[in-house]
Order: C-alpha cells, then structure tokens, then sequence
C-alpha cells in the first residue's frame, strides 16, 4: 500500500511575497499555487492571504488580474526615450504613467542589434520589459513606433513654397517638421517656436503644432532662451514659492552664534548679484600651532528658510542648481532669498552655517567646529580688486582691509596651496571662454576669463570648507551626500596611453593611478605646442564627478572624502549637506527629515542630472552666442588648432575666440581617410596625409549658425590660399553640415568648489 502523497506547507505573506517580487513579469494566482504547490481548500486561503496583501499595498493588481509589486510595470509597453546619457546609456520612461505621487521606474534600454537604427530623445518604442527590481527595469525593443514624443521641439518657425517650416535648434534632429496654417498659432516668419511634434503615420516630414511663440529670432534674448527650453529648464516658480520667499523674515540672535565681530568678507566676479559665501583668516594664537591658521568660512543659511517639503524645497529640488547664461540666470530659488537674505551683503544682518577651521602649518586640518551664526560681511569684494591689493595697488575700499584681512586671508591660502600641492591633485589649467554682453544684447566681445590667484584662494577655502563637511558628518555617523569622483576606467586608459606615447609620454602600465601621475605629465608638456591638447585629452579620459551617498573619495583632488557645502544657494546638494549637518548637530530647525534620509541615493541622481543639464545648456548657449558672434565674419581667415578627429571630419577651435566648428571629411584634400581613433588621426589611404589632433591650421569660416551654435570652416594651406577641392571621405564619414560635436560625449566635470558667478 503506497503512503499517501505529503501536503506541502502553506506559504507565509514573506514567502509570496518574495515570489512576486522576484518575478521579472506580473504573475496570476495559478502560477502562484503551482510554484508553492497549493491545491483543494488551500486555494481559498491563498485567495484569502493575496486580498491581505493587496490590502496592505504590498502588492496591487493589473491587467487581466495579474499581480505585481505597487507601480509595476507590464511585461509589454509603449515607452519614450527620455534622456542619453554620456556613456551612450540609453534611459525610458512609461509612455502613460498616471501616478502623480510618485516617479516612474527607472528603464535601462537594451542595444539595438546590429543594423538598427539607434535611438533618439523622444522616440517611442514598443518594449518587453524585465524587472531587475521594484524600481528598475531593463527594456527589449520590439519595434519602434511612429512619431517622435519629444515633449518640446524648440526651432524656427519659417514660410516657403510649400508652407510653414519648423527649423530646429538641435543639431541632432534629423528633419524640418512641417507646420500646416492651423497649426501655426500667432507665429509669424523669423519667429523662435516652441512646438509639438503631432502623431503621424504619413510619410515625409513629420508634422508639428506651435505651442508658444517665444520671440523674434533676431532679438537679444533669443539665444539663451533656445538652450533654456530645449534643455527643459523651469523658469517660472510656483505661486507657493514665491509667497513663502516673500514672506521670509530678517534673521536674529535668537539661538545663533554671534560672528558679527569678525570681519568677513565675499570676494566675486565684478558681475556677481548674490553673494553666498564669506571668508577670514588669521594666525592661529594656540601655541602648540605655530605657523598655523583659524579660517572661518560663512555661508548662507539657506536651510533655515528653505524647509525640506516646502514649496521653495519641491521647486529648488525639481531645478537641482541655477543655470548661468552669458545675459541671465535661472535661480535655483526666489531673488527675495537668492539675491536679497540669503545673500550676504556688506553692513547687513544675515543668517549663516559657518565652519571654524584650525590648520596646521603644512596646511592639514587639526580640527572643526559648525555653528549657526549671525554675521554682517565687511565689504563686498571682486577677485581683480583683491588681487591688485595684495600685489600692492590697493583702492579705498581694499586699503582699511589690506593688514587684518588681505594679507592673512593670502597668507593662509600658501599654506593650504602648499598642501594641495604635496597631496597631488589633478592640476588641468584649460582656457574658459568669456561671452561679454554689450546694452544692444549682442556679443561685445568674447575672451578668455583671468585665473588669479584670489581665484584660487577662494576655492581653497571652500574645499577646506567641504572636506570639514564631510569628517563632520561622518563623525557622527551621519548620512552625507558625498561629492564623489571616481579614477580614470581602464577602458578610457588604453586609449590615453597610446596617445601620450605618440607624442612621446609615458603612462605606464601597472602602476597605481593617482592624480599626480597626470600633472606630471601635464608639467612636462607644459609651454609645449602639443601642452593645452594634452590637458583636454586627460580631461576626457577622466570619470564624471557625481553625488551620491556611498563615499568613493574625490580622485581628482585627492581627497578620501568631500561633499559640496559652499552654494546652497545654487546647488541643491549643499541644501542637503546644510540640513544633514543641522540634524546631526542640534543646530535649530530645518534639519534633515527621516523621509530625505530614506532616499538619499534618488537626490543624488536627481542633482547630479540637474547638474549635467545645466552644463550642457549653458555650454550650447555659449556656442550660440559664438557663433551669433562670428556670423557678421563669415568668409574670413582664422587662425586654430585640431581640437577633435572624428570619422566624419576635424574640430577646429579658434586661437581668437576659442570657437570651435567642424572641418566636414568631405571637403579635405582628395584621398580616402581612415580615422586612428587612438592616436587622433586622420590618415590618407593613397597619400599616406595626417590629420592629426594638436596640429596648428588655417581656416576659412564658411557657416556661423546662431541657432544650432554650429560653424563650418574649409582647411587652407598655411599661406592662407584655397587648397584643391577635395572629395575626402572616410569610414562611415556623413557630416550633413554639422559644426558642433554630436557624437563625442563632454568632457566631464571633475569638479567646482564654488561654481562660475556670471551675471545675476
């Protein structure tokens, strides 16, 4: 006689749970009852334990009564392509998500197999989708569909022959869209647009509505309002923010340090408006200290008006830091706080987070102390003042301040250089250009901005500043949103190394990277021809500097640990630090809440593409500006340097202007090219001619577009005469008139203590 089949136990909530969870698609209550070998009455109870579950939110159900975790996703859906990333990654978003409360899941979009088509901003797609967890999924293309979703299409609205035209601004699109009479709104020839892209299954040119009409495109506030809207940067702050900025109060004593005996003071760009940071220095009176310094760093203390789930908190949160345009600024918060109480101006009471520093005389940090302080700044200073004060020019306003605050602040700035310079950080000097506005609007002159040291000074006190935030926080076991910047990927130093030992440097293989390794090389190819190419190929090759809470360490400066403290008026990852160190030192309200605590690692993405949006709006809109510039010259010779060797063609960046525009492959002397993508070359097949990255040219510009910031210039002989019409071409070369890079990613940030104060 057989024994009678063993029951399998009934599951626990856990245990269904975790199946549900783990499975890469919505399950059923049979696939449920077959994997836990659930049968007869059993049944009900496991139709009893999924109610509870539902009920509890642990679980909700979909389509055809299919059950998944709450937000879940369907194993099959239409998604858009909301955003590729440096690395080439390509993210999705659900095309209808219709939860207010909280973000979609995260899509990482699989490769395209070979011969596909790649993939656009705004593309729709149909996609099988595997979930790798709650809030991660992993996207299959199955076909894409019609009709590219982009949310805004920012052009030029135009009349021909046939009809309305919407020329874009981004270099990237691959079409005019057609615009039809009733879709044409108010827009009038000439006029900047921004447009919908309307559902199509027609062939030829897609068709779009205008939404808003922005303006002329020949007026001054044309250009940075392209890069605004195209980058999808919030200009209008909500109603509740602006009322809780106004309302915001002068600050007091009141549970406050009282710093206002010390004689601060701001030192900025002559065009600065807000001024969130204040410094002083002076020799340390501790006899156990000698040739050491008391620094004392002052910042605005936005934490105290900007309470975490406020409106000014989701509005700064959803813009992540200002944006910085050669005519304007988009605030990360109101100008009542930004430009007004937050700002610490001369002679006025204003609320700070300010950090005592005690260093020693080789410049490392004994000890720190944050307090919450009430502090009125001596005088609002520029770097060119400061600068000539200290090299013995002093005005009216630097001459009282020259002996107690110049010379100490200058004297601690060589002990903490002399430290930056023996922990050996990666020192990359590259121009930045500098777009002067005249009153027309337009582009008075374009040039390359100062480094003094007042510059540095200032950035050294605020990395001492950052460091302090950082031991801080961790000495109290507090989370800390860490500034982090990871070394070099061995995949980017390959390359590298092939390149430097062309140009006869070597990066040895083996050897531990450190930052140093690169500034020596820097310094030995320094006031060479080939020393400012050098720096921009190190600069590619190095990580993108990021914020999250897991500590890396900070490569580029050498640092075990970092976090941005000094611009929380423009930077919503110092709002954090600001609010995390309040909390963990019982400094007052505003501290940081258990619910930010709890997604720490979703604010630091959040700011870190915030981050890279503002970087790549404000590099477009200095190319647009460049090339409005340069437009009226078109037809003239310049004189540059290969500043990039792609398959389609060379970059060529200006000695004058440091404009950079495209050589197209075409147009180079007759001959078949080949692109050596480690050395940088160009090489002909028949004549055996180089093209390579570094090498002084002569150029003709012959295209200056002000709407896509693209410039087009013909290589000439070094006499300036036309060298022979060539029909060059090379590995899949296809320049359609491109003049600006659309295929190499930005060299990243690495970092800024404090970040450029343009017009504000």
């Amino acid at each position: 006689m057989k024994n009678p089949k063993k029951e399998a136990p009934f599951p626990t909530k856990e245990q269904v749970l975790e199946f549900i969870r783990e499975s890469p698609v919505p399950v059923g209550k049979r696939e449920i009852a077959r994997a836990f070998h659930i049968t007869g009455d059993n049944r009900i109870l496991l139709k009893d334990l999924l109610r509870d579950l539902e009920g509890d939110g642990a679980i909700e159900k979909g389509g055809r009564r299919r059950l998944a975790p709450p937000a879940s996703l369907p194993p099959v859906g239409v998604l858009i392509i909301s955003d590729i990333d440096a690395d080439g990654e390509v993210i999705a978003r659900p095309m209808n998500w219709a939860d207010p409360e909280n973000d979609p899941p995260r899509i990482v979009m699989m490769p395209e197999r070979r011969g596909q088509a790649g993939f656009a901003i705004g593309d729709r797609v149909l996609a099988r989708l595997n979930r790798l967890r709650d809030d991660y999924y992993e996207g299959k293309t199955i076909r894409k569909l019609d009709g590219n979703q982009q949310a805004q299409i920012v052009g030029v609205y135009e009349l021909g022959r046939e009809g309305g035209r919407l020329r874009p601004a981004d270099r990237r699109a691959k079409a005019e869209f057609v615009i039809l009479p009733q879709n044409a709104g108010d827009a009038k020839p000439g006029d900047l647009v921004v447009a919908e892209v309307l559902p199509s299954s027609r062939l030829g040119l897609k068709q779009a509505r205008v939404v808003e009409v922005l303006g002329g495109v020949d007026e001054p506030r044309a250009i940075s309002l392209i890069a605004i809207h195209q980058h999808g940067i919030p200009t209008v702050f909500p109603t509740a923010a602006l009322e809780e900025a106004a309302a915001a109060e002068e600050p007091t004593l009141a549970g406050r340090t009282d710093l206002r005996d010390y004689p601060l003071v701001t030192i900025d760009g002559a065009d600065a408006r807000d001024f969130d940071d204040a410094v002083f220095a002076e020799p340390d009176t501790d006899p156990n200290n000698k040739g050491g310094f008391h620094l004392l760093v002052a910042i605005a203390d936005v934490s105290f008006y900007v309470r975490p789930g406020s409106a000014l908190d989701r509005s700064a949160y959803e813009r992540g830091n200002s944006c910085y345009f050669p005519d304007r600024v988009v605030p990360m918060l109101p100008e009542a706080l930004s430009n007004e109480l937050c700002s610490l101006k001369p002679g006025v009471n204003r609320a700070c987070l300010a950090v005592h520093i005690w260093i020693d005389a080789s410049g490392q940090i004994k000890r720190h102390k944050f307090v919450r302080g009430l502090m009125r700044s001596a005088a609002r200073l520029i770097y060119e003042q400061v600068q000539a004060a200290q090299d013995g020019a002093p005005d009216d306003l630097t001459g009282p301040l020259l002996d107690p605050v110049i010379r100490p602040l200058y004297q601690a700035y060589a002990v903490l250089a002399h430290a930056r310079s023996r922990r050996g950080t990666l020192e990359l000097d590259l121009p930045e250009r500098k777009v002067a506005i005249g009153e027309d609007g337009k582009v008075a002159s374009i040039g390359v901005r100062a480094r003094l040291d007042s510059h540095r000074l200032v950035e050294e006190f605020m990395i001492a500043a950052n460091v302090a935030a950082a031991e801080a926080l961790e000495a109290k076991s507090s989370p800390c949103m860490y500034r982090v910047h990871a070394e070099p990927a061995l995949d980017k130093l390959e390359p590298l190394r092939e390149f430097l030992k062309s140009l006869g440097y070597n990066l040895a293989k083996g050897q531990v990277m450190r930052p140093a390794t690169f500034t020596n090389i820097l310094d030995k190819a320094r006031e060479t021809p080939e020393s400012e190419i050098i720096s921009t190929v190190i600069l590619r090759s190095q990580a993108q500097a990021v914020y999250q809470p897991d500590n890396i360490g900070h490569f580029g400066l050498a640092l075990a640990r970092y976090a941005h403290f000094t611009s929380p008026i423009r930077r919503y990852a110092d709002l954090v630090v600001h609010r995390a160190l309040v909390r963990a030192y019982g400094l007052g309200d505003g501290g940081l809440t258990d619910e930010e605590m709890g997604r720490f690692e979703k604010m630091g993405e959040q700011t870190s593409g915030t981050e890279r949006r503002a970087a790549e709006a404000e590099r477009d809109a200095l190319d647009r500006y460049i090339a409005a510039y340069l437009a009226d010259r078109v037809g003239a010779t310049f004189s540059g340097k290969t500043s990039g060797v792609t398959h389609f063609g060379l970059f060529v960046t200006l000695d004058e202007t440091g404009a950079e525009g495209i050589i197209p492959i075409s147009t180079l002397p007759d001959d078949f090219y080949d692109h050596d993508e480690i050395h940088h070359a160009l090489i002909g097949r028949r004549h055996r001619r180089v093209f390579k990255l570094g090498e002084r040219v002569k150029v003709r510009l012959l295209e200056a577009d002000a709407i896509t910031g693209s410039m087009v210039f013909r290589l000439l002989h070094d006499d300036g005469s036309e060298m022979p019409a060539g029909r060059g071409s090379g590995t899949g070369a296809n320049h359609r008139g491109r003049g600006k890079r659309g295929e190499e990613a930005p060299a990243p940030s690495i970092d800024a203590p404090r970040p450029p104060r343009r017009r504000r």
